[in-house]
């Protein structure tokens, strides 16, 4: 089939992309304005396949959404482009608000308007798959207390509030107009490829520069951590065979603390990569702590027994098998977040 799938320079966007076109005969439309933090670098070798097409677009931009159906017909829709770091939308919440909701809309119009138009066939296998995010519920009090699919949404953070928004747009498109829409809500990821101001690479990154490892209050806030390969595979299978109108929580069960977290990556850098910073006895000496994040969510925790239970999913990495992954793809990819680093994966940019 052909997927159009939004965001997919991004860090989860890429690696479904990649998952696409390394383990499926499908056809993939990579729609992406190419923000900061998108990069086609996250892709090799994919303009090199025949069955891949990338189109420079902001779904903001309603004329060219509309184009680009009309143009590529796509058969399913997987939507993850967004704006998701909660440190900028707290800086700068417009962005948030026009990317996340004012987006999230065009996308939904345009492929009513696709789907009302597709032959009854066509119609029936098509798919709206909105890919959201396990912040919208806001945070857990009880330490045994896990997010459904049915928890109530309790946003904390403008990035926050503005995926919840668009989960509701989502979700009254499919009960107002018929709209075929599946939403999935995820835990935090990490793995290859994650852009360096999010907390894992972060910390790695800084550590090989003998920099600051700067953590939240007392960094005992909780995160149940995905390994990003496995979400893509999650997202695919709930794209080919989620039920219509359904929820899917996707968790990776491996609930962490981020001071555990860092102090983890710290441990497997001295195995790693054990030639340190000149003066840098201990890479765990590096640890900082710096003014908590203002509204900042203690706990989230994924029940994702559903999608195992209904789908067969769940995921195949331990945090300790993925944290390995992600550290040592990091040690052999130098020239990947060097030139984010140094910006100059933003030269390379189509359009």
């Amino acid at each position: 089939m052909k997927i159009l799938v939004t965001g997919g320079a991004g860090f989860i966007g890429s690696a479904v992309v990649r998952y696409i076109i390394n383990h499926t005969n499908d056809e993939v439309i990579n729609l992406d304005c190419l923000t900061y933090a998108g990069n086609l670098q996250s892709i090799p070798g994919a303009e090199d396949c025949e069955r891949y097409v990338f189109e420079k677009v902001d779904i903001c931009d309603k004329d060219e959404v509309i184009r680009v159906f009309e143009q590529h017909m796509p058969d399913v829709v997987m939507h993850l482009a967004a704006e998701s770091h909660v440190d900028r939308s707290i800086e700068g919440p417009g962005a948030f608000i026009q990317t996340n909701i004012t987006g999230t809309f065009n996308m939904l119009e345009a492929a009513r308007n696709h789907w009302d138009n597709m032959s009854e066939d066509r119609k029936a296998s098509f798919r709206f798959h909105h890919i959201s995010t396990d912040e919208v519920y806001g945070d857990l009090e009880g330490t045994d207390d896990l997010f459904t699919e049915t928890t109530s949404y309790a946003p904390s953070s403008p990035y926050s509030a503005s995926k919840a928004s668009s989960d509701h747009l989502v979700r009254a498109w499919g009960r107002t107009y018929g709209l075929p829409v599946i939403v999935t809500n995820c835990s935090n990821n990490y793995g290859p490829y994650h852009f360096p101001e999010k907390l894992i690479p972060h910390m790695i990154l800084n550590a090989l520069q003998g920099k600051s490892l700067p953590v939240y209050g007392d960094g005992m806030q909780i995160r149940d951590w995905l390994f990003v390969e496995d979400h893509a595979r999650a997202l695919y299978k709930v794209v080919t065979t989620g039920a219509i109108g359904e929820t899917y929580n996707i968790g990776g069960h491996n609930e962490q603390s981020n001071l555990h977290v860092v102090k983890t990556v710290c441990a497997l850098l001295e195995e790693l990569a054990p030639e340190k910073p000149e003066g840098l006895e201990k890479y765990e000496d590096l640890i900082t702590f710096v003014k908590d994040r203002p509204g900042h969510d203690v706990r989230y925790a994924i029940d994702a027994s559903k999608i195992e239970r209904e789908l067969g999913w769940k995921p195949e990495e331990t945090f300790e098998t993925g944290l390995r992954r992600t550290v040592q793809w990091y040690l052999s990819n130098k020239d990947w977040w060097s030139n984010v680093l140094n910006g100059s994966y933003q030269l390379t940019r189509i359009g």
